[in-house]
């Protein structure tokens, strides 16, 4: 397969392997012979990034590549020259495409120039595999084996979300449940439990994980939507209730919306390591996908 557009178009050994490798990588980003040393990496940010953009910069460069940045608005598709003929150009002239934008999967994969060019979904409308990935190589870092762990995810059913149901799907044994306002859940919660209140989550919850309630790039028609979103703020109290359990989150965070401060800066947070994760996944990724091609 050329390029990642989602983690349903992997097999589940395939997402194992790649968060396995995402965890080698945080422990030693030596652990390579520079893979994509003489290729050249686009990557193409049409909507806000730290993290997302960074690691992947920082992994093309580690891994021996050159980068050429795309900002919104620079390319030509800006004047009217369609996506399709965008894809058929960089093709021609690129080794692998990272690509950011708050539009439909389906453009990213017209950028592959006919399916010629490696093109790595660093977020989409429907889905942000390389979060899905890094979510899962903090929790094999952490955890070691995942039988038996479950995972809550509150707030927004989102493209990280998505990510997630797609990930965990890939672990025999472990289990996510979604904790989501009314209307703004999943449509395709996979084979996942979603409530609409957290009253009914009941048992053992060893991760608890939340977002940004205002997803990059998109906005809500309701003026009152932070109204239906308030219950579901991860506090202390919340956390409290499963005392053993850690605490994700994709940051950007804002405290005192979805998560108080003394959660995300707390003991039990992980949300650093996991944006620190973020660089390992992106050199899995384009390693597998971008070097893996001269294989």
């Amino acid at each position: 397969m050329t390029g990642l557009y989602s983690l349903a178009d992997l097999s589940p050994a395939d997402v194992l392997a790649l968060a396995d490798r995402s965890v080698e990588l945080h422990r030693d980003r030596t652990a390579h012979d520079r893979p994509l040393t003489d290729l050249v990496v686009g990557t193409l940010f049409t909507k806000t990034s730290t993290r997302t953009r960074t690691a992947f910069t920082t992994a093309a460069l580690r891994l021996g590549a050159s980068v050429v940045a795309f900002g919104p608005g620079e390319l030509q598709t800006a004047t009217g020259e369609s996506t399709s003929d965008t894809g058929r150009v960089l093709s021609a002239m690129l080794d692998g495409l990272v690509v950011r934008t708050a539009g439909p999967v389906a453009e990213q994969r017209e950028l592959s120039g006919g399916g010629v060019l490696p093109v790595v979904n660093a977020m989409s409308r429907e889905e942000h595999p390389t979060q899905g990935l890094t979510d899962l190589a903090v929790l094999r870092h952490h955890f070691g084996d995942l039988t038996g762990v479950r995972v809550l995810y509150v707030g927004e059913g989102n493209n990280t979300a998505a990510a997630l149901v797609h990930a965990l799907a890939a672990v025999p044994g472990c289990e996510l449940v979604l904790a989501c306002p009314k209307g703004y859940g999943l449509a395709d919660p996979g084979p996942w439990r979603e409530v609409s209140d957290l009253a009914d989550v009941t048992g053992d919850v060893h991760v608890v994980y939340t977002t940004r309630w205002q997803t990059t790039g998109t906005a809500k028609a309701d003026p009152d939507w932070r109204e239906a979103f308030r219950p579901f703020h991860v506090d202390t109290a919340l956390m409290d209730r499963w005392p053993d359990a850690v605490f994700l989150h994709d940051l950007p965070a804002h405290r005192g919306e979805e998560v108080a401060g003394a959660v995300l800066d707390g003991a039990r947070s992980l949300a650093w390591t996991q944006a620190a994760m973020k660089a390992a996944s992106a050199m899995a990724v384009l390693e597998r996908f971008v070097g893996g091609r001269r294989a």
